[in-house]
């Protein structure tokens, strides 16, 4: 008894003895792990330079009324100074509560974008690995022709979905013409502009989400369909209660991935219509983008402002959903 009542007085004694700081602590990793600081601090360096001095500026930016006409800029000999001032929380205001007329509007896209890429980026995706992952004659041949999108850069792959898209001289639309069927306005139209928006993404996006869930679908164990073909189950519960299960854990990483990546598309929508081209299909990084670099004067404020406010809801958005996505494994253990 006496020997259990001094360990546990030990025990509570170590428990009690107040942590180290901070600063404290990161001294001691550093006396310990020098090497390992030493090799990170490059890294950290260039981040610092290449993204966390471009965010500070930009939020800072982003509380001021900085446009083109008063920004500081040298002319020659002549350095003319900064000469906007600093407004707070209004660029955010103004936006938010729609005073501008175009945040709602291009936020509502940005979410329809968003989702209906990301659904087919997945379900396209997941459809073709299934068949990869089965054994077929020219396998290879297939998996190769199927990456080939995402292995050509993506500005030839867009210019050349203008060469085919164009409303006039376009393949797609002579083809159509040739079967006597309706030519829409592919980049001219707002609905068909949309739409090819879409199509060229689509095009662009699943072969990454192919691959990553081809590679999932690889590493579920084959003896639990062999069990589950033997119980007499039918190919749908086995996808749903045997391949679904088995590739949540890959699921779940590429559909973030891809709903940040989607979000923050610019390229796709930028080659596509062009720097101030079709109003309508622009998400909230492009217009971003035309807003400081796409009209004159240049709206720097505005500009930083949408991108701390696109920033922002990403981290939300990531916070939340991984959030959800432990809760339900936690639901499911």
């Amino acid at each position: 008894m006496t020997v259990a009542v001094e360990g546990a007085t030990r025990k509570g004694g170590r428990g009690d003895a107040p942590r180290p700081g901070l600063f404290a602590r990161m001294k001691l990793s550093y006396e310990k792990h020098w090497y390992a600081w030493a090799m990170v601090a490059p890294v950290v360096l260039v981040l610092g330079v290449l993204v966390l001095y471009p965010l500070i500026r930009g939020i800072y930016l982003s509380m001021t009324d900085a446009t083109s006409l008063n920004v500081g800029r040298t002319i020659g000999v002549n350095e003319i100074p900064d000469a906007f001032s600093f407004v707070g929380a209004d660029n955010y205001t103004e936006i938010l509560s729609g005073s501008d007329g175009q945040f709602w509007p291009h936020f509502t896209w940005t979410i329809v974008w968003t989702i209906v890429c990301v659904a087919f980026h997945y379900g396209i995706g997941l459809g073709l690995a299934m068949l990869l992952n089965r054994k077929l004659r020219g396998r290879t041949f297939y998996r190769l022709v199927l990456i080939l999108p995402w292995a050509v850069p993506t500005f030839v792959t867009v210019f050349s979905w203008r060469l085919i898209l164009a409303d006039e001289g376009g393949i797609l639309n002579a083809a159509l013409g040739w079967l006597h069927l309706p030519q829409p306005g592919w980049l001219s139209d707002v609905f068909w502009q949309r739409t090819s928006a879409i199509m060229v993404n689509v095009w662009v996006g699943v072969p990454f989400m192919m691959v990553s869930l081809l590679g999932g679908l690889q590493s579920i164990n084959t003896d639990l369909y062999e069990a589950a073909e033997m119980d007499g189950t039918t190919p749908w519960q086995r996808f749903r209660h045997v391949t679904l299960p088995g590739l949540r854990s890959v699921s779940s990483t590429v559909i973030l991935l891809g709903i940040i990546w989607t979000f923050n598309q610019f390229v796709v929508i930028f080659l596509l219509f062009g720097a101030t081209g079709a109003p309508e299909a622009q998400i909230l990084v492009t217009w971003a983008y035309r807003l400081g670099f796409g009209q004159d004067p240049r709206d720097y404020a505005g500009s930083a402002a949408y991108g701390v406010i696109i920033l922002s809801m990403l981290i939300v958005f990531a916070s939340f959903y991984r959030r959800w996505l432990a809760r339900n494994e936690q639901t499911a253990a």
